[in-house]
C-alpha cells in the first residue's frame, strides 16, 4: 500500500519591514511521504520570505517541471521560482530561462558548502538568480516545532528574521550567497 501525503495547516502572520509587507495567510500543505519534517519546514519559511498575495505552493517533490514555490502574474508568466535544497546548474539555467527572479534556499552542512563550491562560478552569469543559504542549526530548530496545526508569527527587520513557533523562539539571518 503506498503511503499517502501528510497534510500540515498553518497560520502564518508575516511581519517583513523590509518590504512592508503585513498579511496573514492560512496555508495547507501536503508533506509528501518522502519529504522530511526540515524540508517542510524549509518551504514554509521560503514562503514566509518572500509572502506575497500570489505565491503559492507547487505540486513540489512530485513534478520535476515545477519549483517548490512560484508567483504567477494574472498573464500566467512566472515572477519568481523558488527552488529548496541543492538543485543542479542545469535546473538553475532552466529555472532561469523561464522565470523573471530565480531563488535558491539551499540548507544543510557539508553538501551544501561542497555544492555551492562547484556551482559558484558557473552560475555567477546567471542575472536573475538569487542564492540563500540556510544554516544547519536553525533548519533543525524549525523541523522539530512541526506539528499538524502551526500557528508562526515571521517578523522580518534588516534581513534578520524572528520566527516564533508555538512557543518556540529563533532568531537568524539567512547567508546569502550569491
Amino acid at each position: 500500500m503506498a503511503l499517502s501525503a501528510k497534510i500540515c495547516k498553518a497560520e502564518l502572520n508575516v511581519i517583513d519591514m523590509d518590504r512592508h509587507y503585513y498579511q496573514q495567510h492560512s496555508l495547507t500543505m501536503a508533506q509528501h511521504p518522502s519529504e522530511t519534517d526540515e524540508r517542510l519546514m524549509v518551504r514554509l519559511l521560503a514562503f514566509a520570505l518572500n509572502a506575497s498575495e500570489s505565491l503559492s505552493f507547487t505540486k513540489g517533490l512530485s513534478t520535476d517541471d515545477e519549483p517548490d514555490l512560484w508567483q504567477k502574474s494574472l498573464s500566467n508568466e512566472i515572477e519568481v521560482w523558488i527552488e529548496l535544497g541543492l538543485p543542479s546548474e542545469k535546473r538553475l539555467k532552466k529555472a532561469c530561462g523561464r522565470a523573471q527572479q530565480v531563488i535558491v534556499y539551499s540548507y544543510g552542512t557539508g553538501s551544501a558548502d561542497q555544492w555551492w563550491k562547484q556551482l559558484e562560478p558557473r552560475v555567477a552569469r546567471f542575472r536573475n538568480l538569487k542564492i540563500h543559504h540556510i544554516e544547519s542549526e536553525v533548519t533543525t530548530h524549525l523541523a522539530s516545532t512541526v506539528q499538524r496545526n502551526l500557528d508562526i508569527q515571521v517578523s522580518i527587520q534588516d534581513q534578520e528574521v524572528t520566527w516564533h513557533n508555538n512557543g518556540h523562539s529563533i532568531n537568524f539571518t539567512p547567508n546569502i550567497k550569491l
